[in-house]
């Protein structure tokens, strides 16, 4: 089975949390169906421990988000606006908590590109709905958790600002930026993701939720918008995170639609926001016919030429292998003997039996490997995902679970041991699972490798050709798998060695 899409909820697990003083309690509640891509039993939950979750400090290279070349991004209009943009985060309009934060516990100098042109709209009334297509690592995330806690009116006790994402991983992700930026602010949070195996309690009996800033994944939201527990009337503003995915029909489009009317349908003014690195013509056109009819007021959107998506300090490679085995090989002998010394490593497979075998295949060598999936339990992604932050482990098997706005600054290398073809055409690539891939490796600006593992086949090459046909790239051929040296090169010329 192909694991191309996020697994969908199951239950709900929520952590409300307080920055002064930070206080988590954890709530929980059962599916009405089991979730397809779970293994577990649908009615348990965890306690998300966030703090354990967070990157390890010490282990940062470089705190400071990197401005992308000022011709990345092409700026188009709506309509008219009275905004410009900013130059420094002090040129914003942000709480002194909040510049606080961006200076000492993030360690931002200046905003970003696409902070610098989309905070002003987003910060500053008239709120306008906002389309912001960026490439990955470019500090999207920082510009609607800003937004969220900035719009966040502190003596209403009632939920005012959604974030949306289409994985519990990414969901967790965007609620430690939120507690990291908002830790000098009073303002509560709940998380809101697919439930695991304890402190179970019934959705019936969960109390309403009072917490200012909602984030999780939208089979869980609509449950809890259902079951009455969630309300909408103070809603401010909506974000949905990788967007695209949120959006498609392939995606979570009917669940996001009917959170939308009940949104909608309590306040049509809430400010709408929808950040991804990819945007295809089926989804600017749902968000055209779809979405700027449910919400009052036009759209101003950021983009970035598709041609131009993929980060510039990230070299691409191909690798031509005889076989599988060839594959693992590679994995062996280069991954961890060579990658092993320039970061942690990602490596991305296309179907559940693929990651599972791959990881038999390394650990029987005597290598430590640890592989995430949708169909694992709820707690063992997260203990997978917090041995990997936390660096315990240096190299992670993946299917396109961690495709999308997975952030681990220490991971240098990705390689591409399937390469990503379309659910309904597998003999298409899938380009935006491409590029979101690469986009693991070198992220804020930093320097970054991919290797392309191919077999020597048709329908390998076809799907490379092609993706470098889209991309308007050139990928070079490594000279053999079994070099040492080519792959040392190669490092070298990504600037790793």
């Amino acid at each position: 089975m192909e694991d191309n899409h996020p697994a969908h909820d199951d239950g709900a697990s929520a952590v409300t949390t307080e920055a002064k003083p930070l206080q988590t309690k954890s709530w929980a509640d059962v599916a009405d169906e089991p979730d397809q891509e779970q293994t577990g039993p649908s009615d348990e939950i965890s306690n998300v421990q966030l703090d354990s979750l967070c990157i390890d400090e010490s282990k940062r290279v470089n705190n400071n988000l990197t401005d992308p070349d000022d011709s990345s991004i092409g700026f188009v209009k709506s309509g008219d606006t009275p905004y410009t943009s900013a130059k420094r985060f002090s040129d914003l309009n942000l709480s002194p908590e909040l510049l606080e934060c961006l200076d000492i516990e993030m360690k931002f100098e200046r905003p970003s590109k696409i902070q610098a042109i989309s905070l002003p709209k987003i910060l500053n009334p008239p709120y306008k709905n906002l389309i912001a297509q960026a490439h990955n690592g470019s500090g999207k995330t920082t510009c609607f958790v800003l937004g969220m806690l900035s719009r966040v009116d502190r003596e209403c006790k009632a939920p005012q600002a959604l974030c949306i994402c289409p994985t519990r991983e990414l969901a967790i992700q965007n609620m430690e930026v939120l507690l990291k930026m908002g830790k000098y602010m009073e303002i509560t949070s709940e998380l809101a993701i697919p439930a695991d195996s304890s402190n179970y309690i019934p959705i019936h009996k969960m109390p309403l939720i009072t917490a200012q800033v909602i984030i999780g994944t939208p089979g869980t939201i609509n449950k809890w918008i259902i079951a009455k527990i969630l309300g909408m009337s103070r809603m401010k503003i909506l974000v949905f995170d990788e967007a695209d995915q949120m959006l498609s029909e392939s995606g979570f489009q009917d669940v996001t639609v009917k959170i939308m009317k009940a949104i909608v349908k309590c306040n049509s003014n809430c400010q709408v926001l929808l950040f991804s690195a990819t945007f295809d013509g089926a989804v600017s056109a749902f968000v055209s016919k779809t979405v700027e009819k449910l919400f009052v007021g036009d759209y101003e959107r950021i983009v970035v030429k598709k041609e131009e998506l993929s980060l510039y300090s990230v070299k691409q490679y191909r690798v031509q292998c005889p076989d599988e085995h060839s594959k693992i090989e590679v994995i062996k002998g280069k991954i961890f003997e060579i990658g092993d010394k320039v970061g942690q490593s990602i490596i991305f497979v296309r179907t559940r039996d693929s990651a599972s075998n791959l990881h038999k295949a390394l650990v029987k060598l005597g290598y430590e490997v640890t592989t995430i999936h949708g169909a694992l339990k709820q707690e063992d992604r997260d203990t997978i995902i917090k041995e990997f932050k936390q660096g315990l482990t240096q190299v992670l098997i993946s299917t396109n679970l961690l495709a999308r706005g997975f952030d681990q600054r220490q991971v240098n290398l990705v390689v591409n041991f399937d390469l990503p073809v379309r659910h309904d055409k597998p003999w298409e690539p899938d380009y935006e699972v491409y590029l979101h891939r690469v986009g693991r490796a070198g992220r804020f600006g930093r320097e970054g490798a991919v290797f392309n593992l191919l077999l020597d086949v048709d329908r390998d090459i076809t799907i490379m050709d092609k993706i470098e046909k889209h991309f308007n790239v050139q990928i070079p051929q490594l000279g053999s798998w079994k070099s040492d040296k080519d792959f040392k090169d190669a490092l070298k010329k990504a600037g790793l060695l």
